[in-house]
């Protein structure tokens, strides 16, 4: 155990705390059991060390520990936290639980267990912790980590302190948010940045290496992750990669379940399974009529990139703009809002309100007289009545 505090006090040393995500300032900490999922390189890590950092006393009362660390090969995680609660310890903080196999069970029996210990995990997004056999969803709080906002991303680039709005003062008050952010910044050249490689923090690192190691990040995700959640095996791995190539080369996809399963050499509800997985993966997002059901085995109207970087990096060509426009907001939008399919527009949300996204040449034809109907235009700094400048739904977390 001493090795695993040793690793934990360097990288805690390292993690700097100057920029939080906004999932930091929505978790209530004091929960017992809490759970952070999220897809790969969205910053999970971060957010553990940070809150460590800033709420929690850096004594051997806490400790960190990734589950992927090869201490846990040869020790049982409950054996491990044994040692650490009869050594004092009262938060623990475990992240990557997807590595551990059997990780729902043992966590179950530590919770139940060791009543005063306070545990904070995170997983890979595509845990169904909801569904686990240890039945997790009854003890713990879950949370997801989505990737960074463009509101976030402006933050950053701009060292600024935007906060998120919801839809209700988006909707209402676009024309003076709009206009109060394009007075101290220019919005649409930074839209544009974003939708290239603003997605994933490590962007930071190397913005001219940022799509090749989002490939990587990709692959790690299908060879690895799932795996290791799903416990599928190599041919469905390699089905995978050859589904999402498919995918990504024909976006927004409508797909022909039929034809698809054809070409990807699998049958009709394996190849829903695998849409599934890669929806819970974020690496797709499937686009479903309210009216056909949105459960598993429904087949989506339309399938789009996880978010733009996605499209932007396995694009062969040229990414469509109008699909980037569209898979931007999808984006934005399912992470607190229902998005559904609809025949009169693009997408409707929540059953309530209808949007058509667009440049700013898009006319209102098609949803004219429609109550609670609006455009989502690219290519405009602010908008008026029912025309909503599209980069403002980067300001929606």
């Amino acid at each position: 155990m001493q090795i695993l505090f040793e690793q934990y006090k360097r990288i805690l040393h390292e993690t700097d705390t100057s920029f939080k995500r906004y999932l930091f300032s929505e978790i209530d900490w004091s929960n017992r059991l809490i759970a952070i999922t999220g897809a790969r390189g969205t910053g999970k890590t971060t957010l553990l060390l940070q809150h460590i950092k800033e709420d929690l006393p850096t004594d051997e009362t806490t400790l960190y520990a990734s589950l992927d660390n090869i201490y846990f090969s040869e020790n049982k995680l409950f054996d491990f936290v044994d040692e650490f609660v009869k050594s004092g310890g009262k938060v623990l903080l475990l992240d990557e639980v997807h590595k551990y196999a059997k990780w729902s069970v043992e966590l179950k029996n530590i919770y139940d267990s060791f009543k005063k210990l306070k545990i904070i995990f995170t997983g890979s997004s595509v845990l169904e912790i909801e569904k686990s056999k240890a039945d997790l969803s009854r003890r713990a709080v879950i949370y997801q980590l989505n990737g960074l906002s463009l509101r976030e991303f402006i933050n950053i680039e701009k060292s600024k302190k935007y906060s998120a709005v919801t839809l209700d003062e988006l909707l209402t008050k676009h024309t003076q948010i709009a206009g109060d952010i394009s007075s101290a910044i220019k919005p649409l050249p930074l839209f544009k940045q974003y939708l290239q490689y603003g997605f994933y923090p490590y962007y930071l690192e190397n913005k001219n290496l940022y799509h090749q190691k989002l490939r990587q990040t990709i692959n790690l995700i299908i060879e690895t992750d799932l795996p290791a959640a799903q416990q599928i095996d190599f041919t469905s791995v390699q089905k995978l990669k050859k589904l999402l190539y498919i995918l990504s080369q024909t976006v927004p996809f409508k797909p022909n379940i039929s034809k698809l399963a054809e070409r990807v050499e699998t049958t009709r509800p394996t190849l829903l399974l695998y849409l599934h997985y890669l929806e819970r993966a974020l690496l797709i997002s499937q686009l479903k009529d309210k009216t056909k059901g949105l459960g598993l085995m429904s087949k989506a109207e339309k399938i789009y990139p996880g978010n733009p970087n996605i499209m932007s990096a396995l694009v062969e060509d040229k990414p469509d703009t109008g699909t980037m426009r569209e898979t931007f907001f999808l984006n934005h939008l399912s992470l607190d809002h229902t998005v559904t399919s609809n025949d009169k527009g693009d997408f409707m949300v929540d059953k309530k309100w209808l949007f058509e996204i667009g440049g700013k040449t898009k006319n209102a034809i098609q949803i004219t007289g429609i109550k609670n109907s609006f455009l989502a235009l690219d290519d405009i700094e602010i908008g008026f009545k029912n025309k909503i400048p599209l980069w403002l739904f980067g300001f929606l977390y």
